[in-house]
């Protein structure tokens, strides 16, 4: 059931998610590590799905971290399998709902076949203007922010900005994630309390969620509440609550 047009205004526009504790979650049952993010990309179809219906515009999801090459060499051809079944199976039902993709991560070191695919999804998906779904992979915000500093750097040598000109807004255009809006919430399975080298520029002024179930635990009623946790905050970006600006004496 969609949710209505008076919850859908407290809905955040971008949620972002650290889908974690694929192996614990089959290590708990008994099976190969792999069985878990089998399970895990079962949960991230049913997000996927679940995400529209719940107001939200952007989703961004955690896929394969820059530091997770140092996982055993089995593991990660196993993630790397998954990955290119996840868009042959899917691509076209994400393209039929209208979803666009969009990849964040360094591509450079990839292997020509998945960075062949992950460009196929974008290119394919490039017109949508339903959810557009972030895929981070190969993904570390600091390698991020090294390779914006980086084309900054690049920019002042070739004269077209000077380094004293540099704000915050010019950062932020040359990473990685430039057109899309910072998170407004960020959630994180397992029960884990970091954020783990993910979106540390752009998740500055969001709200955490950490939910304790394992990543193909989560669904879509994990996700509703999770909202519903965000929708009783108060955001204030530094500044004080209405409350506060009326009453000096609070402020203090």
């Amino acid at each position: 059931m969609s949710r209505s047009e008076g919850e859908r205004m407290t809905s955040p526009a971008h949620v972002a998610i650290i889908m974690d504790g694929n192996g614990r979650w089959a290590k708990s049952r008994g099976l190969p590590r792999v069985a878990g993010h089998r399970a895990g990309v079962e949960a991230l179809r049913n997000v996927v799905r679940a995400a529209p219906e719940l107001g939200i515009s952007f989703l961004t999801v955690y896929a394969f971290s820059s530091e997770n090459w140092s996982r055993p060499k089995s593991e990660v051809s196993d993630l790397m399998g998954l990955l290119k079944l996840f868009i042959r199976r899917d691509l076209a039902e994400l393209h039929g709902n209208g979803v666009r993709v969009r990849v964040v991560g360094d591509r450079e070191s990839l292997q020509p076949d998945i960075r062949g695919l992950l460009e196929e999804a974008e290119c394919l998906t490039l017109a949508n203007e339903g959810l557009t779904l972030v895929i981070a992979f190969n993904y570390g915000s600091r390698d991020e922010i090294v390779r914006a500093a980086r084309k900054l750097a690049d920019a002042a040598l070739r004269g077209e900005i000077q380094p004293h000109q540099i704000e915050a807004e010019h950062i932020s255009g040359a990473l990685d994630t430039a057109g899309i809006p910072d998170p407004d919430l960020v959630i994180r399975t397992s029960g884990e309390l970091r954020l783990s080298n993910f979106l540390l520029w752009q998740a500055a002024y969001s709200e955490l969620v950490f939910v304790p179930c394992y990543w193909p635990d989560f669904g879509r009623d994990n996700l509703a509440e999770a909202l519903r946790d965000f929708a009783g905050r108060e955001r204030r970006f530094g500044g004080l609550s209405p409350e506060e600006a009326a009453s000096p004496a609070l402020a203090r």
